[in-house]
């Protein structure tokens, strides 16, 4: 865990010392997190305080980055915009970026299906564009699944599938034996499961928490037409995203059954109680389970 307590007073202070003009506004803790503990500031910003991560890296890609990505996505996404630096204090990094409104899709729901799907093929559209020769690339996701079978296979033993597991392995052999992708690397957000994007009045209205982005194959990102979406929009989605060829949904539906495994996971993990577990998360995880098996 982090060595020093991050709470309200801290954030303000650290607010006094590197920003004192944004010092005055309020700051209220936002739930959720692992890595980084997010807390709003005013009405139009957060403060994203590093936590479990190891590493400054995360923080410091979407420092680098977003403001460059951001004014070309069609949907807001958290912005840079004032750098905390480490303190005696607090030794970490953090950053103060433009607040996402809306609820997260794990504590929310999509109601106005085609129009969700619509919405993220577009965003993906624009967001899957070549990445330059200096953009980050991620060790444990971006290549072929067949470089992540090692991951599947813990997921698969270790949830519990009352039968399934048969199904899921077909899925996921069906993928790790798709072709390789072909075109250039592209920029892939890398993370995109209920946590990471939000909804307002039905359907998704804003993308967050870059910290994996990175330059690969677009399948990882193209996995969310089942782990977001509502079931039979999969199709509609892939139609609207219009780039994706039947390798490539291959490759993104088995990814879509090892993302769902994790959800289910954490949710056993959360039930159990055991640290960083989500026990909501294992419904969300099993329903998009369900929608991947099926293919829509």
């Amino acid at each position: 865990m982090s060595d020093t307590e991050i709470t309200a007073d801290l954030v303000r202070d650290l607010l006094r010392e590197q920003h004192p003009d944004l010092a005055g506004l309020a700051i209220r803790e936002v739930a959720g997190g692992w890595g980084n503990q997010m807390w709003r500031l005013g009405d139009e910003l957060a403060v994203r305080m590093q936590r479990m991560d190891p590493t400054p890296e995360l923080q410091l890609k979407e420092r680098r980055w977003l403001p460059l990505l951001a004014p070309r996505l069609p949907l807001p996404v958290p912005v840079p915009v004032r750098f905390g630096e480490p303190t005696e204090r607090f030794p970490k990094h953090w950053t103060v970026m433009t607040w996402v409104p809306g609820e997260p899709l794990d504590h929310g729901s999509i109601i106005h299906g085609d129009h969700a799907a619509d919405t993220l093929a577009a965003f993906l559209r624009a967001l899957h564009v070549e990445a330059p020769a200096e953009a980050p690339i991620a060790a444990d996701r971006g290549g072929h699944p067949r470089d992540c079978t090692d991951g599947f296979e813990n997921f698969l033993q270790a949830v519990t599938l009352d039968g399934i597991s048969a199904d899921v392995r077909a899925v996921w052999d069906d993928a790790v034996g798709a072709q390789d992708w072909k075109g250039p690397r592209v920029w892939v957000h890398g993370d995109l499961h209920p946590a990471n994007v939000v909804v307002s009045d039905g359907t998704l209205s804003g993308i967050v928490d870059f910290g994996d982005m990175f330059a690969g194959d677009p399948a990882w990102d193209l996995a969310a037409a089942w782990v977001l979406l509502p079931a039979g929009t999969a199709s509609r989605f892939f139609d609207m995203y219009a780039y994706a060829d039947e390798e490539t949904i291959r490759r993104a539906r088995g990814l879509a059954a090892m993302k769902s495994l994790f959800l289910m996971l954490m949710g056993q993990n959360g039930d159990r109680g055991l640290p960083g577990g989500k026990p909501h998360w294992g419904p969300v995880g099993r329903a998009a389970l369900d929608r991947v098996l099926k293919g829509v």
